[in-house]
């Protein structure tokens, strides 16, 4: 069967392999002293993917806002608004 997941940009591969040893680590779950992930439970390497995508999520949330603060201001002022009756 082919791999589905392919990257969009090639060069995060390295980035996104380092990052899954960070977020293990933080979880407190040992990694594989040989690289090979194959032997970890469903849960370990779901909760570290798991992680991993809400990590790359609030990079890319971050990323919109910087790059467009108009869109930053409407989202601050939306959640300031208070409806009184």
């Amino acid at each position: 069967m082919a791999r589905r997941n392919l990257l969009v940009v090639r060069a995060a591969n390295q980035a996104l392999n380092q990052m899954r040893y960070e977020v293990a680590e933080e979880l407190g779950i040992s990694t594989p002293a040989d690289d090979y992930w194959g032997t970890m439970t469903t849960r370990d390497t779901g909760a570290i993917g798991g992680h991993i995508t809400r990590k790359l999520v609030a990079f890319a949330q971050q990323q919109l806002v910087g790059l467009n603060p108009q869109s930053a201001a409407v989202q601050a002022n939306t959640e300031e608004t208070v409806i009184t009756e």
